[in-house]
């Protein structure tokens, strides 16, 4: 008989070992064995008849139908939190400290947090913003519940993976890149973006000089848009009245960064757990665009 029904549960499995990268780690999210979310996903490959994972000693690839699948699982599971989250638990209250990248909370965050608040208007949300650096700093202090933070791709930093960020070159119309040496303008060290410029141009063997640092997007725009130099930024993060630089003879390519969400250990308090979740869900198409298993 045709498969009419999709079972929730097994979807919700099979979306976590797709973030987590592998069942050692699903299974840890999900409070379960190995062995019961592997027979989960059994009965799910057998109940769709075709195969969604392959999987190995170390780690687990999503297949391409497994991929197509996934697509509408995010979309499904979504929903369903949203029905849960306005007809089943109206009670949910507390308050949930995140600390975030300005950048990304300024572009993308909005919108994510909005429907948070809305589905859970007893949930106090501060959210804070800062470097990386700071971040982390801050959240093993235990300031932060939850902590979105830039990292290399498939770098040290463990987490969840929520967006792929394509960097590129970002400057005034009509900027010399052939100036030399590069006047650049960069956050402080250890940032992410500055590490990935100053390695780019070592590599080509370009010479640069730092001509501008600040610890905010806003301050960094002004000295760009003032014609001190270039910057790197996200592709989807570029104002209008600043240009792409595009890579080539002058500037070489950018490799990408990502996001990714840190929860802090223990047991996360009941509001803490719901907005990491909404967050993975409601990010997970930034992401999607690039399918490095998670850290």
């Amino acid at each position: 008989m045709p498969l009419k029904n999709l079972d929730i549960d097994l979807l919700r499995t099979f979306a976590t070992i797709a973030d987590a990268g592998n069942f050692t780690r699903a299974a840890e999210r999900l409070g379960r064995t190995q062995s019961t979310i592997s027979l989960q996903m059994k009965r799910l490959e057998e109940a769709l008849g075709t195969k969604i994972l392959d999987r190995n000693a170390h780690r687990v690839r999503v297949t391409a139908e497994g991929e197509t699948l996934l697509a509408y699982c995010r979309q499904l599971l979504r929903l369903n939190d949203e029905i849960v989250a306005r007809v089943l638990e109206p009670e949910l209250e507390g308050t949930v400290r995140l600390g975030t990248p300005e950048d990304f909370a300024t572009v993308h965050l909005p919108d994510v947090l909005a429907a948070f608040a809305s589905a859970y208007p007893r949930v106090a949300l501060e959210v804070t913003t800062d470097l990386t650096l700071n971040l982390l700093e801050r959240f093993h202090g235990g300031e932060f519940e939850l902590v979105l933070v830039k990292r290399e791709r498939l770098g040290p930093l463990a987490g969840t993976r929520v967006w792929r960020e394509p960097l590129v070159w970002a400057a005034i119309d009509h900027f010399m890149a052939e100036r030399d040496p590069l006047p650049l303008v960069v956050s402080p060290h250890p940032c992410v973006y500055r590490k990935r410029a100053l390695s780019a141009l070592d590599q080509a063997g370009r010479r640069w000089r730092i001509a501008y640092t600040s610890t905010s997007l806003a301050g960094a725009q002004a000295a760009v848009r003032a014609g001190l130099g270039l910057t790197v930024l996200p592709r989807e993060m570029i104002p209008p009245d600043i240009v792409t630089m595009e890579s080539g003879a002058e500037l070489p390519d950018l490799a990408d960064t990502e996001i990714a969400l840190i929860r802090a250990p223990g047991t996360l308090s009941p509001p803490a757990l719901r907005l990491g979740e909404h967050i993975i869900s409601a990010l997970e198409h930034g992401a999607a665009t690039s399918r490095p298993q998670a850290a």
